[in-house]
């Protein structure tokens, strides 16, 4: 049988198509094309939230934030300039979502993350074999066991852009093209400036971590994705414009045909189902995201969803659809400004350039359109005359069809998935944590199976089997995953739970716990295993 293909993931925060396999003229991303040219490069991908943890979510879960309540930015600490908050609290998904690792890694991958998480829920133990800045494939137990890697290199992330996150410019001011909507003043200048040199310096990583894939002699048989998670600037990130919401999305791996250039609109959210189809696995009924590669691969999208919430301190509720050309959008919250209180969104230096030229009256018509009040109920863009979604089309006759088109398809998209956002946040919360505790998952509790034990009974801190033996981990809570270990080291490996365990004869300790997303960890259970031959 051929060896399973391996999976490196490489993603860049905050990063629209700044590449130069994408056109960008200033950009210096050599591995990055070379790594399209040996692949595919997606020109339509685009983000499902366009900021990180709903998106992220996404990503990990092969679900729509708004249908699983991650969609408001974010939940797992407190801000202190909003106390009232119901956070922190960790998102309690469906019982029957998982992070799309654990089917890879009950497949037998190794699976590791180096080492950002922020899916709005604490990562579970279960979900990776490795998750911090030390996560590598290069830690597989076995040489031969395929593996599931993800490297974030969290430089391109929108602070990026602050003047003490960089002190040193690769770049040009002076060659930065700015989008219509910004002041050309020197602080802008600089910042876009700070952003091409982020992306270099990430280039520069990517190219260290194909080159060990080399070095290793794995580069044959393992898919290599570079993808984002949204864009970085303002009038972006936050918000459902291309800019906010247009990432990069190549791949190069077995198969594939190299210099490929696809226009097939595709979703972040079909980034883990596409990894189980390229790994010849199911892809589960329950995801609402879909393969675009390989045996489970769907026919392309019609359209892409994208949603915006609370994020940080302040409400929202937006709705978008985007076909391969239009962009509909619906503002739920229209008497809201556009400018919500966001002090993380004001450190941004363009954003306090923007702020300075508003108070002085020097904003052209087009630079006021972070402005404008009130906002209009929809929103209509035609994103190839138009790439930088300024004239709304909402009110003209001649796209009349495209509008009720597009809204239609919102409509059914949100009556499909459900919208968890027509709920209040503290409702929500108060589902999940009745009196306002977190729930704790139940711990896991031992079945011994033998020749003369059937199964029937639970096992309690020691037991005497006669081999052949198994021992069946069993959970009361209701979509708990169970790990497991026979290591005795303080911080062991531990295992993902997914058939009876096969012990051999001989004494064992087996220690278990459980955890379903959202809830608290399961205290540790522990049992003394003497198995006679």
């Amino acid at each position: 049988m051929p060896a399973k293909p391996n999976f490196l993931w490489i993603s860049f925060e905050d990063t629209n198509p700044f590449y130069g396999c994408y056109g960008d003229p200033v950009a210096r991303t050599p591995n990055l094309d070379r790594l399209a040219a040996g692949g595919c490069r997606w020109t339509h991908c685009f983000s499902t939230a366009p900021v990180c943890a709903p998106a992220r979510s996404a990503v990990i879960t092969g679900m729509y934030p708004i249908s699983i309540g991650t969609h408001h930015m974010r939940t797992t600490h407190m801000n202190p300039g909003t106390p009232e908050l119901p956070t922190p609290y960790s998102a309690v998904v469906p019982h029957y979502v998982k992070c799309f690792t654990e089917y890879l890694r009950a497949a037998g991958y190794f699976c590791t993350n180096n080492a950002k998480t922020d899916y709005q829920f604490d990562p579970p133990v279960t979900a990776w074999d490795e998750c911090g800045t030390h996560a590598h494939w290069r830690n597989r137990p076995d040489p031969d066991q395929p593996f599931f890697a993800v490297f974030n290199p969290t430089r391109t992330h929108e602070s990026g852009m602050w003047p003490e996150h960089c002190p040193e410019l690769r770049f040009d001011p002076a060659e930065m093209k700015l989008p219509p909507y910004f002041p050309d003043t020197p602080k802008v200048r600089q910042a876009m400036a700070r952003m091409y040199t982020h992306i270099e310096e990430s280039d520069a990583e990517l190219g260290q971590l194909l080159a060990q894939l080399e070095e290793d002699g794995l580069a044959d048989n393992t898919y290599v994705f570079n993808w984002s998670d949204h864009g970085p600037l303002p009038r972006g990130k936050r918000w459902p414009y291309d800019s906010g919401i247009h990432v990069p999305l190549i791949c190069r791996g077995p198969g594939i045909e190299p210099g490929k250039v696809s226009s097939d609109l595709v979703s972040t959210i079909d980034l883990g189902p596409t990894v189980l189809s390229l790994a010849g696995l199911e892809v589960p009924y329950h995801m609402q995201g879909q393969a675009f590669l390989g045996l489970r691969a769907k026919p392309p999208r019609d359209y892409v969803y994208v949603s915006r919430d609370r994020y940080d301190e302040s409400y929202d509720m937006v709705r978008a659809v985007r076909d391969r050309r239009f962009k509909y959008i619906r503002n739920c919250r229209p008497e809201l400004p556009y400018q919500l209180w966001i002090p993380y969104l004001n450190r941004h230096p363009i954003m306090q350039e923007v702020w300075r030229l508003y108070l002085a009256g020097e904003l052209n018509e087009t630079q006021l359109l972070m402005f404008q009040y009130p906002r209009p109920t929809e929103e209509l863009y035609d994103t190839e005359s138009d790439p930088y979604e300024i004239h709304n089309l909402a009110g003209d006759a001649a796209h009349e069809g495209d509008l009720v088109r597009l809204r239609a398809a919102l409509d059914n998209w949100l009556r499909e998935v459900g919208d968890m956002g027509e709920l209040s946040e503290s409702e929500m919360v108060r589902r999940w944590y009745p009196d306002g505790v977190q729930p704790v998952t139940a711990p896991p509790t031992f079945i011994p199976i033998c020749r003369e034990i059937p199964g029937t009974q639970q096992a309690w801190e020691q037991c005497t089997l006669t081999a052949p033996a198994l021992i069946q981990l069993h959970c009361a809570t209701q979509g708990a995953s169970i790990a497991y270990t026979f290591d005795s080291e303080s911080t062991p490996r531990w295992l993902l739970y997914a058939e009876p365990l096969r012990i051999a004869p001989g004494d064992h300790v087996l220690r278990c716990k459980a955890i379903r997303i959202g809830y608290r960890e399961s205290e540790e259970r522990r049992l003394e295993l003497h198995v006679r031959a």
